[in-house]
């Protein structure tokens, strides 16, 4: 059996397929690239544009706005303002006393508004050097009684030898005197001799009573020293007392205390606040610490303005309102007028008020206002004070004309601190507040850049 040829199917054979190429990077590098300079243009205009800006703001001249006000017509009350505080009238003043002329330091003091009654101790001061010289003075005094009995009991023991010793003087004189008496019964050498026995014994008891006259003189001499040293003794020791007693300032009457200002600290020409005493700070002889005033005398003191001098005159009427005591109206009147004193930019004076109707709850040192109404003008032109200027002799205001200002002569009818009354002027015209030709003066220049500070 023949077997056919079996041909078997042909299999298929797999040709490898080409690797697909492989995607290109170009395009992405291509955007990120657009995308960062876009980014670095955007940055570069932002800086200029600000540093434009900055330079315009820098360069750019700043216009002056100058304040204005207008004249105004209507009734003006003219009236006087200050501050004040308030003080207990004839106050009993607290010194520091004179303890040799040195420094002395405060330990213990009340405050300001503190009460007290008679007796109170309000201020005292360091005791210790009195108390020193007190412990020495009181020893010196031991010492000089000791040297006045040592010397009194010596001047005894030389008294009693020498009244021995004049005894014995006097004993030999007597004798001397009875053999003297034999002399017409005696040779001529022998009465010779006596008389001179005599004469010897005689000599001697005067010298021997000089000599003790003398020697008393010294005696009463050195107790005579010794005394005066104990009694300078006792006088130091008896001012040390008064000077430690009087280191203790007490209130001779009731009230509250008013603690004074400390000039030894700060300036004064240059008008700086000067603090309250304190412990611990030093004081001179002399110098008030401290007052309690007279609460049935109440008043207050305030400086004024040196303009306002003229308006003023004692017994006028004055409103008072406290700070510490809000919603009550007090009166009172003007008491007296001070000298002017201080700089020239800042001349005052002080006006004394005296309180009418006092109250229980005022307190010396409070803050208080004070205005006295001093005139009443009715249908009257008035400005600002501020508004109003003087120069060479002229009175002005500067008038508002479009952008720019002109000066215009007025008359000044009155004047206070805040307001002026005047005439020549239109009512409602705008005026400056400020001189127009000080501040062009100060403008700086177009592109002109401002001073580093």
């Amino acid at each position: 059996m023949s077997h056919a040829a079996v041909n078997p199917t042909p299999s298929v054979v797999e040709q490898p397929r080409p690797a697909a190429p492989a995607p290109s990077r170009r395009p992405g590098r291509v955007r990120r690239r657009v995308v960062l300079w876009l980014a670095i243009l955007l940055v570069l205009g932002v800086v200029a544009w600000s540093g434009s800006k900055i330079y315009a703001t820098l360069t750019a001249t700043k216009e002056t706005v100058i304040p204005t006000a207008k004249v105004q017509r209507g009734d003006v009350s003219l009236a006087v303002t200050a501050r004040g505080e308030i003080n207990g009238g004839n106050p009993e003043v607290l010194t520091a006393p004179s303890t040799g002329g040195q420094d002395m330091h405060i330990t213990s003091m009340r405050t300001t508004g503190e009460s007290v009654k008679e007796g109170d101790v309000v201020v005292e001061f360091d005791t210790t050097e009195q108390e020193y010289k007190l412990r020495e003075a009181q020893s010196d005094l031991l010492e000089a009684d000791q040297r006045i009995a040592q010397v009194t009991a010596q001047r005894e023991g030389d008294q009693e030898e020498d009244r021995y010793a004049l005894v014995h003087a006097q004993a030999d004189v007597k004798t001397a005197e009875l053999e003297a008496r034999k002399n017409p019964l005696l040779a001529a050498i022998a009465a010779k001799q006596n008389t001179l026995a005599l004469e010897n014994a005689r000599d001697h008891l005067a010298q021997l009573e000089r000599s003790q006259a003398a020697k008393r003189a010294n005696g009463d001499a050195g107790i005579a020293i010794q005394q005066a040293n104990k009694s300078k003794s006792e006088s130091q020791a008896k001012t040390a007392t008064q000077n430690i007693e009087a280191m203790t300032l007490r209130a001779h009457r009731g009230g509250y205390v008013s603690v004074r200002q400390n000039t030894n600290q700060g300036n004064l020409f240059f008008g700086q606040i000067l603090p309250l005493f304190q412990v611990g700070d030093a004081v001179r002889p002399g110098m008030a610490v401290a007052e309690i005033p007279d609460l049935r005398n109440w008043e207050l003191g305030a400086k004024v303005g040196e303009l306002d001098r003229g308006h003023l005159s004692v017994g006028q009427k004055v409103d008072i309102t406290v700070i510490a005591l809000p919603g009550q109206m007090f009166q009172g009147h003007v008491k007296d007028l001070g000298a002017t004193t201080g700089l020239p930019w800042d001349r005052h004076f002080e006006a004394k008020i005296a309180l009418d109707n006092p109250s229980i709850e005022m307190r010396p040192g409070m803050s208080a206002n004070i205005v006295v109404t001093t005139d009443e003008m009715h249908n009257v032109l008035w400005l600002p004070a501020q508004a109003l200027f003087e120069s060479d002799g002229r009175t002005f205001v500067y008038v508002k004309s479009g952008k720019s200002f002109t000066a215009k002569d007025v008359t000044l009818e009155r004047r206070n601190e805040t307001r002026v009354v005047i005439t020549g002027i239109d009512e409602a015209q705008e005026v400056a507040l400020a001189n127009p030709t000080e501040l062009e003066k100060k403008k700086p220049a177009a592109g002109a850049l401002p001073l580093p500070k």
